[in-house]
């Protein structure tokens, strides 16, 4: 261990630079409100003494407006039906669950919705049932696929009045294909069935419309939700009760500080704004990739943290929520920690049956790059998607053989002779600053995109780190330049 006063001097000077950096982009946005009010509707915020709010991330809006609309509704009904069926009638309790997951599918995505969610796991269960793994992925992969056929998306639009509709319609195929495709793998990897087999349709129709997780996740396997299932463990009204007081409190605290965020901070707009993003200090630049990257983190705590809460209720242990941001440090912690149900998936569908480790230092760099392939395909397979994962792909396979290096005996010798323990520490971490530093590039690619992701590089590994590139920089804007 570091010495009590080194440790607490660099955490000091993390919050300094996190406080300061955020005290900047605020500045920013207050000294621009009225140009990004004018380019991106700033909304007039409720919460806040009347600050106005930058509404410009899609995801919180979307998800926001839909539980206000229905959402939040039909997840405190779910509750109620299962905290009855499990004093009345707990044996029965998945049928009653899986069916209320369907109505409830029905009054919010609609009759076509509903049949069209069906229409897939029934396929999927079909292909299923010739227990090929090639045909199985085959026939999961088309269907993602027909997600973006323009011919099918707008049929699908026809079924709805307005966009949203249809997008919860699309965020909710895009979630539900992970998991009868892994009841589908699952099939096929299981012996025969016998009659009392949970390899059924009946169980597959109620482990697709489980609703705490039906529309946006996370994901979890369909061996975990057999196997809690299967225990039928039973809690009282009471604590029950009392574990959904003190959950619900925490999402409330969560909510708040992104809605402070989003207020104070218009990370999102100023994003938008590419001039505005290649005109801002130094200080600011940095300051909003924090920001931006530490409320994807309380967004997916809250947005993740409800139906986590419902499950537990449920008696289900669902995935860890994510990892903070800023305690990351490495590509494979990021994929490991931030979204561990995905990560899980991946892994036991993806990576493993391709080949993992098993098979050398090239069996692994194929297996990765498969596993971020598909992620790139699910999440949409956008021009910027490619390069996002090509980046992940690039940062584990180089933190691999950085390890694979750093352990073989010559090295591993030399490091433990000249360097003591709080030397190889100290090594450590700058080695993994390399890493964090290309870790943040690729989420800001995910996140705002590849011109974000260009202006950032241009930015710091150009102009911060080539002096001729700042000093032409300056003359060309003259010195007045802000940055």
């Amino acid at each position: 261990m570091l010495p009590w006063w080194e440790l607490s001097f660099y955490l000091c000077a993390s919050l300094g630079f996190h406080l300061y950096s955020f005290y900047e982009v605020y500045k920013a946005s207050r000294e621009h409100e009225e140009e990004l009010d004018r380019q991106f509707d700033l909304e007039i915020g409720t919460l806040f003494g009347g600050l106005k709010k930058d509404p410009n991330d899609f995801e919180w809006s979307f998800w926001m407006e839909w539980g206000k609309q229905r959402l939040v509704r039909f997840l405190f009904g779910h509750m109620v039906v299962s905290q009855m069926a499990n004093v009345l009638a707990r044996k029965h309790r998945p049928w009653i669950l899986g069916a209320y997951g369907m109505w409830a599918s029905w009054c919010v995505l609609g009759a076509q919705g509903t049949a069209i969610i069906f229409l897939h796991t029934l396929i999927s269960f079909c292909v299923a049932q010739l227990r090929s793994l090639a045909l199985t992925w085959l026939c999961s992969l088309f269907l993602l696929s027909t997600l973006r056929l323009q011919d099918v998306e707008e049929v699908k639009r026809g079924w709805y009045q307005t966009e949203n509709e249809y997008y919860l319609l699309q965020f909710t195929l895009t979630v539900r294909c992970l998991y009868y495709t892994s009841f589908s793998l699952e099939f096929c990897w299981q012996q025969m069935p016998n009659g009392h087999s949970f390899y059924s349709f009946p169980w597959l129709v109620a482990y697709v419309f489980y609703y705490p997780v039906f529309h946006n996740g996370p994901i979890l396997s369909f061996p975990e939700f057999i196997a809690k299932v299967q225990q039928q463990e039973y809690c009282s009204l009471k604590s029950n009760l009392s574990a959904f007081a003190v959950g619900l409190g925490r999402l409330l605290c969560y909510w708040w500080l992104a809605e402070l965020m989003v207020h104070l901070m218009y990370m999102h707009a100023i994003y938008s704004s590419a001039s505005l993003l290649k005109a801002v200090s130094c200080w600011t630049l940095g300051g909003l990739a924090l920001a931006h990257v530490l409320f994807f983190y309380l967004k997916y705590l809250v947005l993740f943290g409800v139906p986590a809460l419902l499950m537990r209720l449920d008696g289900l242990t669902p995935p860890p929520l994510p990892r903070c941001v800023s305690t990351m440090f490495s590509f494979t912690g990021m994929w490991r920690y931030f979204d561990v149900g995905l990560h899980d998936f991946l892994i036991r569908y993806v990576y493993i049956p391709v080949g993992g480790s098993q098979h050398g230092l090239l069996g692994t760099l194929f297996s990765t790059a498969v596993t971020f392939a598909f992620v790139s395909f699910w999440h949409g397979g956008y021009d910027y998607l490619w390069c996002w994962a090509a980046l992940n792909w690039l940062g584990v396979t180089v933190e691999n053989v950085v390890q694979r290096l750093v352990r073989t005996p010559c090295i591993q010798d030399s490091v433990i002779q000249f360097l003591s323990p709080q030397a190889r520490r100290r090594f450590h971490a700058a080695l993994a600053s390399c890493s964090t530093s290309m870790l943040i590039l690729s989420n800001l690619v995910f996140l705002g995109g590849s011109q974000v992701g260009k202006i950032y590089w241009n930015r710091i590994f150009i102009q911060g780190l080539v002096p001729g590139h700042r000093r032409n920089r300056t003359e060309e804007t003259g010195p007045g330049a802000v940055g």
